[in-house]
C-alpha cells in the first residue's frame, strides 16, 4: 500500500516521502541529509534503497537546504520546473537535473506538476499510482487557483498548506511587511483558506487531509485542526464519516497516511 510519510513540515523545513517502504519519491529536501535519512530509517525505510527520485517545489531554503548533500550521496534524478532547476544548478545545489515537463513515469507511479502562486516560481505535485490510488502535495501558495483545484480533484489523500491563523498572525511579533507578504496572493494559505479548499475536494473523492507547512509563530496544530474542521462542519461534512484530517507536527515525526 502506498503512503505519505510526512517527515518534516513547517516554515523551518519540509520533506515528504511518498510510496512504499521499498520504493518511493521525495518531495523537497528542506532539512539536512542526515536528518532525512534518520527520519526514513525510523519509519523502516532505507534511503539508499528506496528513494527513486527527488522532486523540488521551489528554491526557498526550507525546501532545498539538504539537497546539495543528498544529490551527492544518492544517484537519483532531481526534477523541478525549468526556472527552479536553473536556480538549483546556478546555486550549486545540484550539478544537473531534469526538467519537470508534462508527466514523469517512475515504476508504479506517475508524477505531474501544477503551478502554485508564491513569491518565487513554485509548484505542487500530484502522484497517481498504477493500482488506482492518488495523492498530492500542495503548499506555499497565496491563493487557490482553478489549476490547483482541478489538479487535486480525485486525489484520495492530500497534503495541503494550512500555514497561519488569521488571529494569531495579527497578534504575533512579525513586522507589518512580513504579515502583508504572508497574506498576499503570492504568500501562504490561512487555516480558513485551507478549509475552503478541503470543502471543494471532498465531493470529488478526497478522503484524507494532512494540514502542513504550519507556521510555528502564527499557528498551532490544534488551531489548524479546529478551524478547518469547523469550516467543514459548516459545509455539512462530518469528521470520520466524510473525511479524516490530521495536522503535521513540525519535526521528524514520521507520520504516515495510507491511501
Amino acid at each position: 500500500m502506498s503512503r505519505i510519510y510526512l517527515l518534516f513540515s513547517s516554515s523551518k523545513g519540509n520533506c515528504t516521502y511518498i510510496g512504499s517502504k521499498s520504493e518511493g519519491i521525495l518531495i523537497d529536501c528542506g532539512v539536512s541529509y542526515s536528518r532525512i535519512k534518520k527520519a526514513l530509517a525510523d519509519c523502516g525505510i532505507i534511503i539508499e534503497n528506496a528513494v527513486r527520485a527527488v522532486f523540488i517545489t521551489h528554491e526557498h531554503s526550507d525546501h532545498i537546504s539538504g539537497l546539495k548533500t543528498l544529490s551527492k550521496k544518492l544517484s537519483v534524478p532531481v526534477y523541478a520546473r525549468r526556472q527552479t532547476l536553473d536556480g538549483l544548478i546556478g546555486g550549486g545545489y545540484i550539478a544537473e537535473g531534469r526538467e519537470m515537463d508534462g508527466e514523469i513515469n517512475l515504476g508504479s507511479c506517475t508524477v505531474r506538476a501544477f503551478s502554485t502562486s508564491h513569491d518565487v516560481p513554485s509548484c505542487g505535485y500530484r502522484i497517481d499510482f498504477s493500482e488506482g490510488s492518488s495523492c498530492a502535495v500542495c503548499t506555499d501558495l497565496g491563493f487557490v487557483s482553478e489549476e490547483v483545484v482541478s489538479s487535486l480533484m480525485g486525489c484520495r489523500a492530500v497534503l495541503i498548506e494550512s500555514n497561519y491563523d488569521n488571529e494569531l498572525l495579527s497578534s504575533c511579533d512579525y513586522p507589518s511587511y512580513l504579515k502583508s507578504r504572508i497574506r498576499s496572493r503570492s504568500g501562504h494559505l490561512s487555516n480558513t483558506d485551507c478549509g475552503a479548499l478541503c470543502a471543494q475536494l471532498i465531493p470529488y473523492g478526497t478522503e484524507k487531509f494532512i494540514l502542513g507547512h504550519l507556521s510555528r509563530d502564527s499557528n498551532t496544530p490544534e488551531r489548524a485542526l479546529s478551524v478547518n474542521e469547523q469550516l467543514l462542519t459548516e459545509h455539512g461534512f462530518l469528521k470520520n464519516r466524510d473525511y479524516i484530517m490530521t495536522a503535521a507536527l513540525p519535526d521528524g515525526q514520521g507520520e504516515f497516511t495510507a491511501f
